[in-house]
C-alpha cells in the first residue's frame, strides 16, 4: 500500500513538472515565431496572416519540444523531491532507484503517445495549412524552392498499322501540388521532340482527377497500360515551330495522364516533414516498387517511428542528474546542464541526418546512434551513483 503512494506521488510530480516544461518551451517557441513573423508583414502580409501562420505552426513546435521539455520536467519533478529530501528518505526506505526511474518513465509515455498522435493525425493538415498561408501571403524568398513532383515520360501517337504507336518525343512535368481526393495545383509541361528539341511549353492553373483508362504501350506486355488521368483547367500553350516561331493558345480543359495514382501524386509532392507516418511508410514502398529510394522521406520516417524512444532515453538521462547530494550541484545547475544537454542531443540528431542524406549511410542506423548513446550515457550515470 505504502509503495503504491509513493509510486502515485512520483508519477503525479513528473507528470505536472513535464507538462509545465513541455508547455513552456512551446509558448517561448510560439512567442518568438510570431514576433521573427511580424518582420515580414507588409500590404500582402497582414498580422492576422502572421498569427494565422504561427496557428497553424503551433503543432509542430509543440512536437519538436516533446522530448526536451520531458528531459527537462523530469529533472524539475526529481528535482524538487530530492531538494525536500523525499528522494533521499524512500531510498532509505528500501525503494531502489530502478525503480524510481519506472515511476518517472510511466507519465514520460503519455507524451510518447502524444508525439505519435501529432504526427501521425495533426501535422500533415497544420504544416500544409500554414504552407498555404506562407506561399500566398508571405512570398519572400528569393530563390523560388525547388519542390513538388517532377517526372519525364515519353509521348507516343498512333503509328502507320493499327493497335501500333511510335514515339513522339517526351514530356518533362511539373505539379506543385496534390490533396488526398485527387485534386492537382499548378502543372507545367514541356515538350521535347525525339531530338531533344523544345516544342511547346503550358501550364494549367490546376486539375480534377477523372478517372482511369487503358492506353497503348509499346512496353508493356500486353501492348496497353493503365493511365490514370486528370482534367486541366485555365490552360495556356506555347507552341514553338521550326524557324523559332510561336503562337501562343488558350484552352477550356485538357487531359494529362499519368502512369501513377492520385493517393501517390500526393506522397510525391509533399515534403517529408508534413507527412504522416503511415504516409511515410506508403510513400517508402511505393519508392521500392519503382526502383528508387528517398533518403530524405526515410530519414523523416525513422526520426518519427523512433522519437518514443528518444523521448525515454532524454528521461533515463534526467533522472541520472537529479540523484545525488544537492549540497555539490544545486537544483538549478542540474537544470541548466539538462537543457544544454537536450539541446545537445537535437543538434546531433539534425548533424547525423545531414551526414546520411550526405553520404547514403544508412538512416535507421544513424536515427539509432543518438538515441543509444543517450541511453547509455544516463544508465552509465545511474550506475556511477548506485
Amino acid at each position: 500500500m505504502a509503495m503504491r503512494v509513493l509510486s502515485r506521488y512520483v508519477k503525479k510530480n513528473a507528470f505536472f513538472a513535464i507538462v509545465a516544461a513541455v508547455l513552456g518551451l512551446w509558448l517561448l517557441q510560439v512567442v518568438f515565431s510570431y514576433l521573427a513573423e511580424l518582420e515580414n508583414i507588409s500590404d500582402s502580409y497582414t498580422m492576422r496572416d502572421a498569427l494565422t501562420y504561427i496557428f497553424y505552426k503551433s503543432p509542430h513546435f509543440l512536437e519538436q519540444f516533446i522530448p526536451t521539455g520531458a528531459l527537462l520536467g523530469a529533472v524539475v519533478g526529481l528535482g524538487l523531491l530530492a531538494n525536500n529530501s523525499e528522494l533521499t528518505v524512500m531510498q532509505a526506505s528500501g525503494v531502489s532507484k530502478t525503480k524510481i526511474v519506472s515511476w518517472v518513465l510511466q507519465p514520460a509515455i503519455i507524451f510518447v503517445f502524444i508525439a505519435l498522435a501529432i504526427n501521425q493525425f495533426v501535422l500533415p493538415t497544420s504544416n500544409h495549412l500554414a504552407d498555404l498561408v506562407d506561399d500566398d501571403n508571405n512570398k519572400r524568398d528569393v530563390i523560388e524552392k525547388v519542390e513538388g513532383y517532377w517526372t519525364v515520360q515519353p509521348r507516343y501517337i498512333d503509328g502507320s498499322t493499327p493497335n501500333s504507336v511510335k514515339p513522339d518525343g517526351r514530356d518533362v512535368l511539373y505539379i506543385d501540388y496534390a490533396d488526398i481526393e485527387g485534386n492537382i495545383g499548378l502543372v507545367k509541361r514541356w515538350h521535347l521532340d525525339n531530338a531533344g528539341n523544345l516544342q511547346s511549353a503550358s501550364i494549367a492553373r490546376g486539375g480534377n482527377y477523372v478517372g482511369a483508362v487503358e492506353v497503348k504501350d509499346p512496353h508493356a506486355s500486353d501492348g496497353f497500360s493503365l493511365s490514370h488521368q486528370w482534367q486541366l483547367n485555365d490552360l495556356s500553350e506555347l507552341k514553338i515551330g521550326q524557324s523559332l516561331a510561336t503562337s501562343q493558345t488558350r484552352q477550356v480543359s485538357d487531359i494529362l495522364g499519368l502512369p501513377i495514382e492520385p493517393q501517390s501524386v500526393y506522397l510525391l509532392t509533399r515534403e517529408a516533414e508534413d507527412l504522416s507516418l503511415t504516409q511515410l511508410y506508403d510513400h517508402r514502398q511505393f519508392m521500392q516498387s519503382q526502383g528508387n529510394r528517398s533518403l530524405e522521406h526515410e530519414l523523416a520516417f525513422w526520426q518519427k517511428l523512433l522519437s518514443p524512444l528518444s523521448i525515454l532515453s532524454l528521461v533515463i538521462v534526467a533522472c541520472s542528474f537529479v540523484f545525488g547530494s544537492l549540497r555539490t550541484h544545486s537544483l538549478g545547475l542540474r537544470v541548466v546542464v539538462a537543457l544544454l544537454f537536450g539541446l545537445f542531443f537535437s543538434y546531433m540528431q539534425d548533424l547525423v541526418g545531414f551526414i546520411s542524406l550526405a553520404t547514403g549511410v544508412s538512416p535507421l542506423l544513424m536515427v539509432l546512434l543518438p538515441i543509444i548513446a543517450s541511453g547509455l550515457f544516463g544508465l552509465w550515470l545511474l550506475q556511477r551513483k548506485t
